[in-house]
């Protein structure tokens, strides 16, 4: 989902090394993705040429956003599908109007309670984060100033159109988590209310460039998240949950890219300005929108989550260095050149050396690992009953 509806718990990554909160997995650097990594020697645009040296203010940077309305209609909109070409939560579901929908959902339960309640933590997670929906859309428009319901806007219809799809995953989930009888939907609910209520910590400081890379960033945490649940859930024998969790992920990725899109544009009209709202996120830390998830009895609840998905390798720190490394290289941060300001060089300095640093802090972290001290916690998620976390 969006903002993501990643599952980790706040990472910080810091000049003075600190550490992640969780361990590290080995893997392969993610793929080059196909559509244009450009090479910025330069600023090649009339609107990167005349951009002042010094720091851009909040209202700028929205201006920059608001001038790229046609861009937004040829790179933004043909990334989302048309509705009646979309999957809907009743494609991947018992029909409810068909004779046989009893013997469907019986058989939903049956392959259900073959899977560990472990799993079921990290599904109503990720379910939780996509429920809180309408924090997400606030914050994106937000982002861009448009809080017209009707705008014609390319900017507009896309907050729309990506709401609309976002919308499927938490039905999606809700409704499965309902049939499948193994979880205390009441408590899960309360879940979904208290983070609503609570809100989210975006630190962005109302810069619309740092809420961009915060989307980018939670939106291919939320791919890997769905996708891993897919993964899981189909070496755990249940088909239908797979597919089930892969055509989130799907989406996932399709909004990851588009919110890439906007941050490469941003790099190649104002890279001064781009970099240092990169090095600002990355410092500050990347928080998960699902941080103040609350049930009304745990209130280390989404650390417990997060333990939970990090052991099962739902989502780990591992992914998040991969993340880093990922955004460094696909904008191009080591190739900027002209155009940097003092500042803007030392975000670039900073910038190319952290995946590096990310990856020592990982390693070390896993040798920490290697003796764990086996911990369990509750779940009402689960009818409180005891869940293995990440020691």
């Amino acid at each position: 989902m969006v903002m993501m509806s990643g599952l980790a718990a706040a990472y910080s990554v810091t000049t003075t090394g600190t550490a992640p909160l969780s361990g590290w997995k080995t893997r392969a650097p993610p793929p080059r993705v196909a559509f244009q990594r450009r090479r910025r020697t330069s600023m090649t645009t009339a609107t990167a040429t005349c951009m002042p040296r010094e720091a851009m203010t909040a209202p700028e940077k929205a201006d920059v956003l608001r001038s790229l309305g046609g861009w937004a209609e040829s790179n933004l909109l043909p990334l989302l599908k048309p509705v009646d070409r979309s999957w809907q939560p009743h494609d991947l579901l018992p029909d409810s109007a068909s004779p046989g929908f009893r013997e469907e959902v019986d058989e939903l339960r049956a392959r259900s309670r073959e899977i560990p309640d472990d799993y079921y933590v990290c599904l109503v997670g990720n379910m939780v984060t996509e429920e809180a929906l309408p924090t997400y859309h606030a914050a994106l428009n937000s982002f861009v100033g448009y809080d017209s319901p009707s705008s014609a806007d390319a900017w507009a219809r896309w907050s729309r159109g990506w709401t609309a799809e976002e919308n499927r995953h938490g039905d999606l989930l809700n409704r499965y988590l309902y049939l499948c009888g193994r979880v205390d939907m009441r408590r899960v609910e309360q879940t979904i209310h208290h983070l609503i209520n609570a809100g989210m910590r975006l630190a962005v400081d109302k810069c619309p460039y740092r809420g961009f890379i915060y989307t980018a960033f939670q939106e291919r945490a939320t791919a890997i998240s769905h996708g891993n649940t897919a993964a899981r859930a189909k070496a755990l024998g249940d088909a239908s949950l797979a597919r089930i969790c892969g055509a989130i992920a799907g989406d996932e990725k399709r909004h990851e890219a588009a919110y890439t899109r906007v941050v490469d544009e941003l790099f190649a009209r104002t890279p001064d300005a781009a970099v240092r709202a990169l090095e600002y996120m990355m410092r500050e830390r990347i928080l998960m929108p699902a941080y103040y998830m609350f049930d009304g009895k745990d209130p280390e609840l989404f650390h417990h989550y997060a333990d939970v998905a990090q052991r099962l390798g739902v989502y780990t720190t591992a992914d998040y260095a991969d993340l880093v490394e990922f955004f460094v290289d696909r904008w191009g941060v080591a190739e900027l050149g002209p155009g940097l300001t003092g500042e803007g060089r030392q975000a670039q300095d900073y910038l190319c050396r952290l995946p590096e640093r990310v990856r020592k802090m990982a390693e070390l972290d896993a040798r920490r690992r290697q003796q764990p001290q086996p911990r369990q916690a509750p779940f009402s998620w689960v009818f409180d009953r005891q869940v293995e976390l990440q020691a």
